[in-house]
């Protein structure tokens, strides 16, 4: 694989709930090996729960006192749904009665009086919130954005499949063949039949391939796609081909063009009012590469009929950094077609032996035999 496939971040495994669980056991068996009395360390623990959940509740009315004012615009008026969204009942609620009620039980009536502790633990969870300690890491952040599928990469992604290369891509063989038809020594290699798609991860798209690279050639337009999309009669969808010259001045041709959307992404990373850094821009232009492969892999209509190019561009400017890039893939296809013919060969050969024929062309004598079998 190309060593620049390794900058893609891949989803996120268990690996958390299984730390959890490590340290759960730890702590458990810390707390067996200290030998505490079983009902003290039982009343504590109900405590700690009960402080939990009541810092969940205070925390609740606090985003209730907000939403109130927000119940027709947030909630379709209704005070329910609005309760519903700052308080998770189906589980804190509950847990806080569970515990409440264990603590209660197992109070033996000496040390600080009930009230005093609640009053004490509420102070302490209206602190944390009060200093911003109860929000989410940015890792919490990334994951759930990434789990609910609501990152900005995501939108562009599904945007860019839906509204663009579920249109154009099923139809790139048929005018790659009709292009050949009319230009038999240009494509080759059938697995260059592709549309390559260029993903810079910094974002920074050409509007003119020639300039970007100058051993890169425009040569013509594949056949034009015409379809009445979204309003517009006769939207018209095409495709450029272009030369892409090696090292020994040896013509490539392919189809290449970039992912449009990381304009977007580009765009929004120098307007101030997106609020977007160049680091979330390159979070972001990570994770549009990989949801974009994982809808291509799963499209049956697409398959075969795209190549994503995701590079890093260097530090310092090289002149021909691009044309080395897409020749490394086109290589890489020509390698693969080359392959497939060999496993082909080798395991489909054009005249197959069976035991009987073999046996009559083995002689087990030492004399001549004639050449035929049926003599």
């Amino acid at each position: 694989s190309h060593p620049t496939t390794l900058l893609i971040p891949k989803a996120r495994g268990g690996r958390t709930q299984c730390a959890v669980y490590l340290l759960l056991a730890l702590c458990a068996t810390a707390l067996y090996l200290a030998g505490e009395p079983l009902v003290p360390t039982a009343r504590s623990l109900a405590f700690h729960f009960g402080a939990l959940q009541i810092g969940a509740l205070l925390k609740g009315i606090c985003y209730l006192a907000e939403e109130i004012f927000h119940l027709q615009s947030r909630h379709h008026g209704s005070f329910w749904r609005a309760l519903r969204a700052c308080f998770p009942l189906c589980w804190h609620g509950p847990m806080l009665l569970i515990c409440g009620s264990a603590y209660v039980a197992l109070l033996d009536g000496h040390g600080q009086p009930l009230i005093l502790r609640l009053s004490l633990a509420s102070l302490c969870q209206l602190l944390i919130l009060a200093l911003g300690l109860h929000k989410p890491s940015a890792v919490e952040i990334s994951e759930m954005s990434e789990r609910s599928k609501q990152n900005v990469a995501h939108g562009l992604a599904w945007s860019y499949y839906v509204g663009y290369l579920r249109i154009v891509l099923p139809r790139v063989k048929k005018s790659m063949e009709e292009f050949i038809r009319a230009n038999p020594n240009r494509l080759a290699c059938r697995e260059t039949w592709k549309l390559h798609i260029l993903v810079p991860l910094s974002c920074d798209v050409y509007d003119d391939l020639e300039k970007a690279d100058s051993n890169i050639q425009y040569l013509t337009d594949l056949t034009e796609t015409t379809l009445t999309r979204a309003g517009t009669k006769k939207r018209v969808y095409k495709h450029s081909l272009y030369a892409i010259k090696d090292e020994d001045k040896k013509l490539w041709h392919c189809a290449v063009e970039y992912a449009t959307p990381l304009q977007s992404l580009y765009a929004m990373s120098q307007d101030e009012c997106a609020a977007f850094s160049r680091e979330d821009r390159l979070e972001q232009a990570k994770l549009f590469y990989r949801t974009l492969e994982e809808i291509l892999k799963g499209s049956k209509e697409c398959a075969g009929t795209y190549r994503l190019i995701v590079y890093e561009e260097p530090g310092e400017a090289e002149t021909h950094f691009l044309s080395r890039e897409i020749l490394w893939h086109l290589r890489q296809q020509h390698h693969e077609e080359y392959a497939m013919y060999e496993g082909n060969h080798t395991h489909t050969p054009s005249t197959t032996l069976n035991s009987s024929e073999l046996d009559l062309q083995i002689s087990e004598s030492d004399m001549p035999q004639p050449l035929r079998s049926d003599c």
